[in-house]
C-alpha cells in the first residue's frame, strides 16, 4: 500500500469480534448482487421503451434521451462522494438509504404522469443508485477474508458487466408481454429483497477519520464528471462542435484540472489521493476497466443495429442474441480469480484483454450480411470470456489500491472509470461506425431516387425505412444499405481490436503485480507495508 496514505482504523463489523462464517458470507454476496443488478438493469432497461415514452408522453426523442441519460448523470457524478460518505456515515445505513430511495423513485417513475415527472424519478434514482453502487463493492471488500475476496469480486463483476445485458433482456421481455411501465416492476423487486436482505445479514463498517469531509473536491469531482460524461453523451447526438457539447467539455476538464490541483493540495485529507496514480494497481486497474468498459458499450451500440436492421429481428429477439456473451462474461469472471491465484493479475488481465482482442479481429473478420448471427457468435463468445477474465484482477487491483477503511472511495472510483468507458465507447464507437457506414454508402446509390438516397445516408435505420418509397429500388436499397453496416462495422471492430492491442501492451509492461488490500492502522508492520508498496509498483 502507499506510503501517501495515513493510517486509518475502521470501525469493527456489527456484532463484532468475528469473521463472518461461510453462511453469512453467501447471504452478503447473494444481497450486494441483488442490489447491484437493480441499479445496473436500470441503466439500459429504459432503452427498450424509448418509442414507447415518446408516444405517451407526447415527447420529442431529445425529451425521451434525456429520461434515459440524466439517470447515469446523476450517478456517476455522486459516485465518489456518496462513496465516501458511506465510509464515514457506516457502509450498511447509506446501503439501507439507497435502497429505500431507489426503489420509492421507480415506483414513482413507474407511475409518472408527464415526462417531467419521469426525469425528476430518474434523477432521484441516480442519486440513489450512487449511494447503493460503491457500497456494494465496499461491503464485499471490507467483509469477506482475503481468501474469499477474490470469488466474491469475481461475483460483483459478473453481475456488473452481464447484468446490463441481463436487465435489457428481462425489460424488452415485460415489454412485449405487458406494458413498458411494467420495466419498473423488475428493479423494485430487487430492491425490496436486498432492503429485507441487507436488514438481516449484512454487517456495518465504518472509517474513523480525524479529517473534515472533502467538500469542495466532492464538488468539483461532480462538476468534472457531470461535465464530461454529458459532452460523450450530447456529442454524437449534436454534433462535437455544437456549443452545449463544447461548453460541456469545457467545464468537464477545466473542473477535473481543478479537481487534482485540489486534491493535491489536501493530501491525506483529500477524497481522492490522487498521488496514487503513479502506482501500477491503480493506473493499470483504472485504465482496463475504461478501455474494456468502453469496447464493450461500443460494440452493444452495433450489434442492435445489425441484428434489427440487417437481420429484421425484433428487439426482444436481439437482446436475446446478446446473451451468450452476458453469460461467458459472467462465467469468466467467476473463473478470473482461480487463474489469478495461479499466474498473477497482470497475466490474467493480459489473457483477457488479448482474448477480448481476438474477438473484435473475429468479428471484423467473418461478420457478412447473408453468414448472418453465426458469422459474428465466436466474436462474441471470444469477447465475453475476455472481459471476464480482464474486470475481476483489474477492480481488484483497484480496490486494493486503497486501505480498506476507505473502500467506498476505492470502489466509487472504479464505478466512475466503468461509467467514463461506457460513454467515452458508445461516442466513439458509434461515430466510427456511422462514419464507415456513410463512406460505403455513397458509392451504392446510383439509381436510387435523390430525397430517398439523402435519407439513406443517415443510417440504416433510415434506409429501411424509407426503401418501401423508392417502388423498384426498394431491395436495392436495402442490401447496398446492409453491406454498408457490415462495412463500417468490420472498421469499428478493427479500430478497437487496435485498441484493445494497445492495452495488452501497456498491461504487458506496466500491470499490476498484486491486489492484496493492506489495512493500514491494523497493526501491520511498516516493513511490510512498504514491501506491499514496492510490489504494487
Amino acid at each position: 500500500m502507499s506510503a501517501h496514505q495515513p493510517p486509518r482504523t475502521p470501525d469493527a463489523p456489527a456484532g463484532a469480534g468475528s469473521t463472518p462464517d461461510a453462511r453469512q458470507l453467501r447471504a452478503i454476496l447473494v444481497t450486494v448482487s441483488l442490489a447491484l443488478m437493480a441499479v445496473i438493469a436500470s441503466v439500459s432497461g429504459l432503452n427498450v421503451a424509448q418509442t414507447h415514452m415518446a408516444v405517451e408522453f407526447g415527447a420529442s426523442q431529445t425529451t425521451v434521451l434525456w429520461i434515459i441519460n440524466v439517470y447515469t448523470l446523476a450517478l456517476a457524478a455522486l459516485l465518489l462522494p456518496l462513496g465516501a460518505i458511506g465510509d464515514r456515515l457506516g457502509r450498511k445505513p447509506v446501503l439501507i438509504a439507497g435502497l429505500v430511495l431507489f426503489g420509492a423513485a421507480s415506483v414513482v417513475a413507474g407511475l409518472a404522469p408527464s415526462a417531467g415527472v419521469m426525469i425528476g424519478a430518474r434523477v432521484a434514482a441516480g442519486i440513489s443508485a450512487a449511494m447503493i453502487m460503491p457500497i456494494t463493492l465496499a461491503v464485499i471488500t471490507s467483509t469477506f477474508p482475503e481468501q474469499e475476496r477474490g470469488r466474491a469480486i469475481g461475483v460483483w463483476t459478473g453481475v456488473a458487466g452481464g447484468g446490463g445485458i441481463l436487465g435489457m433482456f428481462l425489460s424488452a421481455l415485460l415489454v412485449d408481454v405487458a406494458d413498458w411501465r411494467g420495466l419498473f416492476v423488475l428493479p423494485v423487486v430487487l430492491v425490496v429483497a436486498a432492503l429485507v436482505m441487507t436488514l438481516k445479514s449484512v454487517p456495518d463498517s465504518r472509517e474513523r477519520s480525524a479529517h473534515s469531509f472533502d467538500t469542495i473536491g466532492a464538488l468539483f469531482s461532480a462538476t468534472a464528471v457531470v461535465g464530461l460524461i454529458f459532452a460523450l453523451q450530447e456529442g454524437p447526438e449534436r454534433g462535437w462542435t455544437d456549443s452545449a457539447t463544447l461548453v460541456g467539455l469545457a467545464v468537464g476538464a477545466l473542473a477535473a484540472v481543478a479537481f487534482t490541483a485540489w486534491e493535491l493540495h489536501r493530501r491525506d485529507a483529500s477524497l481522492l489521493d490522487v498521488r496514487l496514480f503513479r502506482e501500477r494497481g491503480l493506473a493499470g486497474g483504472s485504465v482496463t476497466l475504461l478501455v474494456v468498459f468502453g469496447v464493450q458499450a461500443g460494440v452493444a451500440v452495433v450489434l442492435f443495429p445489425f441484428f434489427q436492421a440487417v437481420l429484421g429481428w425484433s428487439g426482444l429477439l436481439s437482446t436475446a442474441a446478446m446473451m451468450p456473451m452476458a453469460v461467458m462474461m459472467m462465467a469468466a469472471s467467476g473463473l478470473a480469480p482461480r487463474m489469478a491465484a495461479r499466474t498473477g493479475a497482470r497475466a490474467t488481465m493480459a489473457a483477457g484483454v488479448a482474448l477480448a482482442a481476438l474477438g473484435l479481429a473475429l468479428m471484423a473478420l467473418f461478420v457478412s450480411v447473408d453468414g448472418g448471427y453465426l458469422s459474428i457468435l465466436a466474436g462474441m463468445l471470444a469477447m465475453g470470456a475476455g472481459m471476464g477474465l480482464s474486470m475481476t484482477p483489474s477492480t481488484e487491483a483497484i480496490t486494493g489500491s486503497l486501505p480498506r477503511a476507505r473502500q467506498g472511495v476505492a470502489s466509487a472510483l472504479n464505478d466512475v472509470t466503468r461509467e467514463f468507458g461506457t460513454a467515452l465507447g458508445v461516442a466513439m464507437l458509434g461515430a466510427l461506425l456511422a462514419n464507415g457506414y456513410r463512406g460505403a454508402i455513397d458509392g451504392r446509390l446510383d439509381g436510387i431516387p435523390g430525397g430517398a438516397a439523402d435519407t439513406a445516408r443517415e443510417g440504416i435505420a433510415n434506409a429501411v425505412e424509407v426503401a418501401p418509397g423508392t417502388g423498384g429500388h426498394a431491395q436495392d436499397l436495402i442490401h447496398a444499405a446492409q453491406q454498408s453496416f457490415v462495412d463500417g462495422w468490420q472498421q469499428a471492430m478493427w479500430i478497437g481490436a487496435a485498441v484493445m492491442g494497445v492495452l495488452l501492451l501497456y498491461v504487458a509492461l506496466r500491470g499490476p503485480r498484486t491486489t492484496t488490500p493492506v489495512d493500514a492502522g491494523e497493526g501491520a508492520a511498516p516493513e511490510a507495508e512498504a514491501a506491499q508498496s514496492v510490489a504494487a509498483r
